[in-house]
């Protein structure tokens, strides 16, 4: 079976995480994904460690984990291209690929001229994907925007932490960088789209992303709880702004999650903790009134919770199809049943290492399925293979290019 996007090649000029993250979901369809890379560095994210692989004889290798999270089935080229040699070799590539990805501050890369306007006048079917922290417009647009910065200005933060009232109270970043994650989701639906207009119209084009659009658009219900409602959520905790009960609850031995979606969860709930009656109670009979009387509620019902481990209550709701569940630490989710009938740890072979783990794309396609290539790449590792492949270039001109450090 042929991968959904066999028939594309992708320029990838980003580096760190959502710009990676977008080239890494696109080559796990089966695009051709060239990671273009500084000679001798390359991606950032190659020294964000410890930790860092480890070769077969238990040395550190020069590449992350933090890396190795977003650059599967991608080949490495690296390219000097603040050269004038680099920049046309670039050139050239993008002549031939179908979209370029990159996170350059504005403007970063039209010193090169591998800014959207001069590729558009040599490939005008190129789709040209920019992600930065604020976009192309507005007063922000020249500068520089991280993940937690985006995060903080976007308002994640703000609702993200314990309410004010409570220990440890605070605002909060989540604990991966979720706005770079989603951006480069944001990112890849862009491209797809862009993709479906140039099967009709033959056109390219290019793709604004910014990270600060991307996490206000995912404040979801907590946007729209401010625009309609007129007041700013504040942090809660794990607590649910609309619905209750639906946080985390204390138990003999730790933690766990109770999430009720509706009434009939509610009343079920009760049942199981032997508090049958506060189902009928006015007071907690709905969500409405669950809401309101948010605080009552869950004391009484943490009183119950506490009585017995984790695992009892698992079992306990399961059996009445109550959502709840453990609080998982890493080690405890790559153990769990479902995360492992699920193949979501894979191992790929590697050439310092052996074989490297790596995280399961999550999407299951039934007539294109997603498919593990290769793992990422070591630096400069197909720098030969693609240019003498792509361009044409021979061995004796490569070789010239690497002595002169273009390549």
């Amino acid at each position: 079976m042929k991968s959904a996007l066999s028939h594309v090649t992708v320029l990838d000029l980003s580096r760190v995480l959502a710009g990676p993250w977008a080239g890494q979901v696109l080559a796990d369809l089966g695009a051709e994904v060239i990671k273009v890379e500084r000679p001798g560095t390359g991606d950032d994210t190659r020294g964000w460690g410890p930790p860092f692989l480890r070769d077969s004889d238990g040395r550190d290798t020069a590449d992350a984990a933090y890396y190795l999270c977003a650059n599967r089935n991608k080949k490495s080229v690296t390219i000097d291209f603040t050269t004038a040699q680099g920049q046309a070799i670039v050139r050239d590539l993008a002549r031939s690929s179908d979209v370029l990805l990159e996170n350059f501050k504005v403007g970063g890369l039209k010193a090169y001229g591998l800014d959207y306007e001069s590729l558009k006048a040599v490939n005008p079917r190129l789709i040209y994907c920019s992600i930065t922290g604020f976009g192309q417009t507005g007063p922000y647009a020249q500068r520089a925007g991280y993940d937690l910065l985006v995060q903080a200005m976007g308002g994640l933060m703000s609702i993200t932490g314990r309410q004010d009232d409570e220990p440890g109270a605070g605002p909060q970043k989540a604990g991966v960088a979720v706005t770079d994650i989603l951006s480069g989701l944001y990112a890849t639906i862009g491209i797809l789209a862009a993709l479906a207009h140039r099967e009709r119209s033959g056109e390219g084009q290019h793709i604004d992303v910014g990270l600060l659009d991307v996490q206000v658009a995912c404040l979801a219900n907590q946007a729209m709880n401010y625009l309609v409602g007129g007041t700013a959520p504040q942090r809660s905790g794990n607590a649910h702004p609309n619905l209750v009960p639906y946080q985390d609850f204390p138990t003999s031995d730790g933690y766990m999650i109770i999430a009720v979606g509706n009434d009939a969860q509610f009343a079920r709930l009760c049942g199981v903790l032997g508090l049958a009656a506060l189902a009928e109670d006015p007071s907690f009979a709905t969500n409405k009134q669950r809401v309101l009387n948010r605080r009552e509620l869950i004391d009484r019902l943490s009183a119950v919770t506490v009585t017995h481990p984790t695992a009892f209550w698992t079992r306990s709701l399961e059996n009445v199809g109550v959502p709840g569940g453990p609080i998982n630490s890493l080690d405890a989710v790559f153990a769990d049943p479902q995360v492992r009938a699920r193949g979501m740890r894979i191992d790929l072979p590697h050439p310092a290492s052996g074989s490297v783990p790596s995280v399961a794309n999550p999407l299951r396609l039934s007539e294109t399925p997603v498919t593990y290539r290769s793992a990422p790449p070591l630096l400069g590792a197909q720098t030969r293979e693609v240019l003498g492949e792509r361009l044409g270039l021979s061995s004796s001109a490569l070789d010239e290019l690497h002595a002169k450090g273009i390549v």
